[in-house]
This record gives structure tokens, sequence and C-alpha cells, in this order.
């Protein structure tokens, strides 16, 4: 029994992928690609759009592991093989095929590996370079070569943070996907966080005064997010397979194992340094990078519709900022919540994210109830105890001057306190204004 070679597979897979998603447009591509209009083209081309269209474009290798799992091809290539070949190779850029609820997106239309270098105005080497598919900065001991500066953090908690900040030349390649791609897609009503015109005050705003709030932490959100999740993302939008590979590649990064080698000596338990090890040695979205929020923030779109879908279900209202995640209600709600998180739960599970069950808690009236570092009971309210605190520090500026409070060494501490107080005239004005006033008295050196 002959077998079809891998090249006619991908020239074949290239016609199936090479333009608009219907039968007549396919069967006219691979009908120029064959050489001929076979009889069984156009059932194949049916049961292709069957299997994949209205979804995410496949990758080609999901089109060549159609045909080979297809018992119809399979049959017309035995009984044909010896007239079967690639009369004409297909040299044409695929053409943009978003999703439909993506078409009206202004997003640039690129089509090929060539007009991604021309918009990011590199080569096709330098494109190569940055992207780095092969993952070379995680296989190499070369610090210069890296598009990464890492910094180690420990948590309270034990854990360990990677903070990876991307060098200039990439971190700009980085901001012009953000600005002219990702800034272009509406972010879902639910989540507040990284969107423009939303904050942590329209986060909390929907759950002041419920009876009860159910309040949920994601685990290791970023690092969460995989490489071929986000590439995904880049098809949806309609990019072509290798434009959204290479534009996947950018926004995202695997970690070199020799990074954890200098924080050996922390007082770190193993266990956690393994995890985070393997974590972040595959790829994944960085934290640090400018892309990495707006990126996670789609890439969790769909969970954010199953989770208001749930949510709405017992009457009840949710948000989402960045990692924590906020659900609030009446009577019905309340007598629900214990089993509405475990479905929660669920759901993100599916969705590839993993909850943070010690930060999960049900606050009732009766307590504190807090979001995000804010207090949502009757009105948004900072908490007492970091109020407390910097109005000591304020005043402390006024007593013994600004520099004996900059414990810190921050190189704007005016700014700083100065930011601080400006959070504090968001949430609360009132306590804003009262902070302000012992601001204004301070005498800086």
């Amino acid at each position: 029994m002959s077998k079809p070679t891998p090249t006619f597979l991908r020239m074949l897979a290239r016609s199936f992928l090479a333009g608009e998603p219907t039968i007549e447009q396919i069967v006219s591509r691979a009908r120029q690609t064959l050489g001929r209009r076979w009889r069984w083209l156009a059932p194949l081309v049916r049961r292709y759009l069957a299997v994949f269209a209205g979804n995410v474009r496949p990758r080609q290798r999901d089109v060549v592991q159609f045909f080979l799992n297809d018992h119809g091809f399979k049959n017309a290539y035995q009984k044909h093989s010896h007239k079967l070949e690639i009369a004409q190779w297909l040299t044409e850029s695929q053409r943009m095929q978003p999703v439909p609820s993506a078409a009206g997106w202004n997003v640039p239309e690129i089509e090929s590996i060539g007009k991604l270098a021309d918009w990011f105005g590199v080569t096709a080497g330098e494109l190569k370079w940055f992207a780095d598919l092969k993952g070379l900065e995680c296989r190499k001991n070369l610090p210069r070569l890296r598009h990464y500066h890492y910094s180690v953090l420990i948590k309270v908690s034990g854990r360990v943070r990677l903070i990876e900040a991307p060098k200039p030349r990439l971190k700009h390649l980085q901001r012009q996907i953000l600005v002219h791609v990702l800034d272009k897609i509406p972010p879902h009503p639910s989540v507040h966080g990284f969107v423009k015109g939303r904050s942590i005050k329209t986060f909390i705003a929907p759950h002041v005064g419920q009876r009860v709030i159910l309040r949920m932490d994601l685990q290791d959100f970023f690092p969460c997010v995989v490489g071929s999740r986000v590439q995904a993302l880049f098809r949806t939008l309609g990019y072509p397979e290798s434009v959204a590979d290479l534009l996947g590649g950018i926004c995202t990064n695997a970690a070199p194992r020799d990074v954890w080698s200098a924080h050996s000596s922390y007082d770190v338990s193993p266990l956690h340094l393994r995890e985070a090890r393997e974590l972040y040695s595959r790829i994944h979205l960085p934290q640090g990078a400018p892309t990495s929020p707006a990126i996670a923030n789609l890439c969790a779109y769909r969970a954010d519709c199953r989770l208001a879908g749930l949510a709405k279900s017992v009457e009840a209202q949710y948000t989402r900022y960045a990692d924590d995640l906020a659900f609030s209600g009446g009577e019905f709600f309340d007598r629900c919540v214990e089993r509405f998180s475990i479905h929660a739960a669920a759901i993100l599970l599916e969705e590839g994210f993993t909850v943070h069950h010690r930060k999960t808690r049900i606050m009732r009236q009766g307590v504190r109830q807090h979001l995000a570092g804010l207090v949502a009971n009757q009105h948004p309210n900072v908490m007492r105890p970091d109020f407390d605190r910097l109005k000591a520090t304020l005043i402390n500026c006024v007593r013994h001057g600004s520099q004996s409070q900059n414990h810190e060494n921050h190189p704007q501490f005016r700014s700083h306190l100065d930011g601080r107080i400006s959070f504090v005239e968001m949430i609360n004005p009132a306590k804003g204004n009262r902070l302000r006033k012992i601001f204004e008295r301070i005498q800086w050196e």
C-alpha cells in the first residue's frame, strides 16, 4: 500500500488553508495544485469544513492529520496514487481568516513573514531571533544575547515569582503589538484590570453593600497562559500560522534554568523552587512584558463568559481584576455560595487556570468585606491599617523631615507619596483630602 508523501500532504493542506474557507474556493485551489478536478475533492472539502469551519484557522499539521485519518481520502489515494502529483506549487501567502466575531476588529492585515518584518521595521532574520521559536534563550547560557532581564522574588507564602523584563528592542516590538493589535480587541465587560477606563474602583463597585461576597484568586496567572494558547489567539484574529507563531513568540518566553542557580541560597522550600523552575521553563506569558496583561485577559475571555453566565444563574455579579475574582449577591446567592465556589473552580480548571484555594473567602455583611485591598461593606474605602500607616508617614515627614521616612530609598519619594495619596483620593475623596493637607505641610529637602 502506497502512502502519500509528506510533501504531497503539505502542499494539499496549503491549498486548503490559502484563501477563503468556502467549498468553491478550496476546490479551485486544490484543483490548481493537483492539475485536475478529481471527483473526490468536493466531498473531502465538505468533510474538512464540517470539522474546521467556524473555528480558529487550523494549523497545517492538523489538516495533514485530517487527511491521514479520512477514509475517503485514503481510499481515493490508494485508487489513484499513480496519477496523483503536485502539478503546481502554491507560492502565494495565506490570507487573513478571522473568526466571525473578530471580522470587525481593526487589526493590521499581515499575511506573510516578510510583511510582518516590514511592519516591525526589522529584517526577517532579526524577527525570527526576537521570536525565538527554537527556544535558544532557554537552552543557551549566553546572558548577553538574551532578550530578558530576570529577577526572582520570594513571596510571603514561600512561593517563588519570576519577573521577566524585556530588553529595549524586544520591548519596542511588544509595545507595537499592544498598541496596534491587542488594544483593538474589546475586553470582556467583567474585566477591570489593565483596561482603559476601568480601575480597581470599578472592579469593586458592583459588590458594594451586597449581602455576601465570594473572593477567589488565580495562582500563577501569567505563567499559566502557555505559548500555544497565545499563538491560537493570533490565529483567531485571522493571521496565518507562520505570522501567528512569530507574534506569539515575541510575546512569550521560556526562562533558562540557570537563572535559579543564583537563588539556591535563599530560604525557599526545594519543592517550591522545583515547581517554579518547571513552570517558568515552558513557554509562557512573561510577567514584565507590556503585552502580557492584555493577552492574559483575552485568553481568559471564554472563562469570563462562563463565570459571568454562572453568576447570572444565581442572581450574582461577577468582576475580575487580573488574578482577583469577585462574586456577590443577595439571599439566593448566599444560600448556594459554597457549591457555587466549587463550580467556579471547576470552570477555571477546565479553562487552564488554577485557583489558589487558601485565598478563597466567603464574606458576609457581619465581617469586613475586602477585595484587592479595599473595603466594600457600605462604600468603597481603603483599609484602616493602610490609611493609618500612610497618615503616620506623612506626619513624621512634617515633624522629622521627608528623608527620615524614606526607609525603602525611593529615588522619587515625593512622587511616591503623591501617588499613594492620589489613590486614596480616588477611592475616598474625604480621607484623601485630609492626607493631602498634611502632604502640603511637608518641607521637602
